[in-house]
């Protein structure tokens, strides 16, 4: 961007669905430079996940601590959780010339956008809202009234996609990730 030897944040977001999680991962894979940022959350660890890695697993009262001091770049809360991303690990990490890349929900991006105007961000549609009622199904992890709630939900979300620097349709993977290489990667 401006100067190189400093990194960029990366801002990724969009519906529920929509295949964030899954571009991230192959974006991470074929760029291990970039720096994945872990964010910190009230809600218990599931089976597997590992604190400090997956997330940093902390108590209602330290969360509000870190909401408080200034500790967190954006934070939401999320069925009755906490979810934020500490600030300083993604400042060294941009001071240090990396480039960090946060998968966030909407009302966090939103945040970003003022704590850190500077940002690339990225908002993810998918092709269609059937598509993405498609995509809800097929995970096989949520009731009829979750899947109603998240399409209600992710129509709100499609309203906001003026506010990014950037809308990708996540149609095809394979594609949607080179897309997303060409806008992040720009050849100087």
């Amino acid at each position: 961007m401006t100067d190189h030897n400093h990194g960029k944040l990366i801002v990724i977001t969009g519906p529920s669905g929509v295949g964030k999680g899954t571009l991230v991962r192959s974006l991470l894979e074929k760029h291990p430079e970039l720096h994945l940022s872990t964010s910190a959350t009230t809600r218990p660890p599931r089976p597997g996940e590992v604190d400090g890695k997956d997330y940093f697993f902390v108590s209602r009262h330290r969360f509000q601590q870190m909401v408080e001091r200034g500790e967190l770049i954006e934070w939401a809360e999320f069925a009755g959780n906490y979810y934020g991303t500490p600030r300083q690990a993604v400042t060294e990490a941009i001071a240090a010339g990396e480039s960090v890349l946060l998968e966030i929900e909407l009302e966090g991006a939103r945040q970003i956008s003022r704590t850190f105007p500077e940002a690339v961000r990225v908002f993810i549609r998918p092709p269609s809202m059937a598509e993405l009622e498609r995509r809800l199904r097929s995970r096989g992890q949520d009731s009829e009234e979750a899947i109603a709630r998240r399409l209600n939900r992710a129509k709100i979300e499609m309203e906001a996609t003026a506010e990014f620097n950037f809308t990708l349709v996540n149609d095809d993977l394979d594609r949607a990730l080179d897309k997303l290489e060409a806008l992040l990667f720009v050849p100087v």
